[in-house]
């Protein structure tokens, strides 16, 4: 890494650039080798400066938010990763219909329940839903018949080439968890979002957030996963074609394709990503020898990996 650069990131952010720093600690699954260089965001500001400044020396660089829905390499990830921990948090309640601001590091849970307790409704699908808003909106996170897109009315975004953007919902091109920046990855960081919300009865909304959330108890394992492995294919569940394949309870180290929910992947204990790598591998050789299906992984691999590609 650039020798300048570095000694000017470490200037402006002091104690809290580290380098080496295993990202296992700060992954939902708790799987992960080092980063190069992490750096603790704490503002949206701060995020467009370390972008900027990485994009003008070409040095890599990627967001970590709330660390679900991603797998790490034990190899790491090379170059600089800034933890997103930007959480500024706006309720417009002049606003018709209410609106709230916030910065892309504020987590979902977060959001939810402090709208729950003003008696504004609409997110009460995100309540206990982990990561951030930024991972939110890049992936269309969604659960219990609501998702981003249908939250979302703007999204403030940093271009490489062009700058600072306000876009509408509609650009960011929505589907089934996926948006257009998932699918063509281009070189912009989210800072911010405003999402749509209503008034409500704050008993209503509180009984409904309770009752997702004993839903999820009841149907989604304990214990350190990603979340959701696999996207849903056109008109079947994921879990539903791993658990006829017969891999429910399947373990590769200590990586396991949990007996509660098989479209859920448990880090046991000390789990290495290769082992939990290749156990998304043979579910998805699996179920396509059994049933002609491709699961399409809802996660994203990051670091250093070898290419891998669907027959």
């Amino acid at each position: 890494m650039d020798a300048v650069v570095l000694e000017s990131l470490r200037t402006f952010f002091g104690e809290r650039l580290r380098e080496n720093v295993p990202l296992a600690p700060y992954t939902s699954a708790r799987i992960g080798g080092p980063a190069d260089v992490l750096i603790d965001i704490r503002s949206s500001e701060e995020l467009a400066w370390a972008a900027q400044t990485l994009w003008a020396a070409g040095i890599p660089w990627r967001v970590l938010g709330g660390g679900s829905n991603v797998l790490v390499s034990d190899r790491g990830v090379r170059g600089v990763v800034l933890l997103n921990r930007a959480r500024r948090v706006c309720f417009r309640l002049e606003d018709d219909p209410p609106t709230v601001w916030a910065e892309s590091g504020a987590t979902l849970n977060d959001l939810a329940q402090r709208a729950a307790r003003q008696g504004l409704s609409g997110l009460e699908w995100a309540a206990s839903v982990p990561g951030s808003l930024g991972g939110a909106v890049y992936g269309n996170a969604g659960a219990f018949g609501g998702d981003m897109a249908g939250n979302l009315l703007t999204v403030e975004i940093l271009h490489r080439d062009s700058g600072r953007q306000t876009w509408p919902v509609e650009k960011m091109e929505y589907g089934y968890r996926t948006s257009v920046l998932k699918r063509d990855h281009p070189p912009v960081v989210i800072l911010a979002a405003t999402l749509r919300l209503q008034r409500g009865d704050p008993q209503a909304i509180r009984l409904q957030m309770q009752a997702n959330h004993e839903q999820r108890r009841r149907t989604q394992p304990p214990g350190a996963s990603m979340g959701s492995m696999f996207k849903n294919p056109p008109g079947d569940k994921a879990g539903r074609l791993i658990e006829a394949a017969g891999l429910k309870g399947t373990r590769i180290g200590g990586a396991e394709i949990s007996p509660m929910h098989a479209n859920f992947f448990i880090n046991t204990e000390h789990t290495r990503a290769a082992d939990m790598k290749a156990l998304l591998q043979l579910a998805q050789r699996t179920v396509f020898d059994k049933f002609g299906v491709w699961l399409e992984p809802e996660i994203e691999m990051i670091g250093d990996w070898d290419e891998e590609s669907a027959p």
